[in-house]
């Protein structure tokens, strides 16, 4: 990822394949507790194991600010057998790293607006005519949205030739970035694993829901898995990102709520 959570960990702690890569490489650990449950922490909710608050390998105690994200959480643990395995944990892993980076949203933020400067929405096919029309349903809504209600207003480009953005669209789309932490991470992680702040925007504000923001981000792929088949391995990543991706969803709709 970006070197900005060097000093944190390594790697970006909100980068989900790399959070991936690090549990797959990290020891097997049996399951240590009884039952993991949910009990009022610092003006949130904290996730206890046996009634012991978890906290992250840092030391710092893991405090939610919705009961229900709280209860996902927990639930997770609850739901691991006699091995514990971080991969079935995306909530867990998200919590993590959003406790490292708390006091640091303007620059986790910071990350994110970086996207807008080469957003997968504005690198545009020339061809075939059924897949520039097929880009165009997916992403431009959303760019409509962008200029009209956020005063952002983006160049598109054809092909993979940089095209630099207007600095005040980006600023006026960096202006509707959340302040909370959880949120921001959410809008991180969502940005990373589509390609595109816009799109992250677009789920967070409600103008997309997940499933067609999901979609959009792999418009190219699908149509090239029409054309040539499925590539297995692809799959299997793509269904790997959808994991950590559904859980991002999980945590706006908590704040939503």
């Amino acid at each position: 990822m970006r070197e900005l959570f060097d000093e944190v960990a390594g790697q970006s702690p909100l980068d989900p394949q790399e959070s991936v890569r690090r549990a797959t490489r990290a020891p097997q650990r049996k399951r240590f507790y009884r039952e993991a449950g949910v009990a009022p922490a610092d003006g949130g909710f904290g996730v206890t194991l046996d009634g012991k608050p978890i906290r992250t390998p840092s030391g710092r105690q893991v405090i939610a600010p919705a009961g229900a994200i709280a209860e996902h959480i927990a639930a997770e643990w609850n739901a691991q057998g006699e091995i514990i395995d971080p991969l079935t944990m995306p909530l867990t892993r998200f919590a993590n790293s959003v406790a490292e980076v708390a006091d640091r949203v303007d620059a986790v933020a910071d990350d994110v607006a970086k996207y807008l400067g080469s957003d997968l929405l504005f690198y545009r096919a020339g061809h075939p005519e059924a897949l520039v029309a097929r880009e165009a349903a997916h992403w431009d809504p959303v760019l409509s949205w962008a200029a009209n209600e956020l005063g952002a207003h983006f160049i598109l480009s054809e092909g993979i030739v940089h095209v630099t953005q207007p600095e005040q669209a980006i600023k006026a789309a960096r202006s509707v970035f959340p302040a909370d932490p959880w949120a921001v991470a959410a809008l991180h992680v969502v940005t990373t694993l589509t390609g595109s702040a816009l799109l992250a925007l677009a789920l967070l504000h409600g103008v997309r829901d997940p499933d067609q923001v999901w979609a959009a981000a792999h418009v190219d792929d699908d149509w090239n898995a029409e054309k040539w088949g499925v590539d297995e391995e692809v799959a299997a990543r793509r269904a790997a990102r959808l994991v950590d991706f559904r859980a991002a969803v999980t945590i706006l709709d908590a704040l939503k709520a």
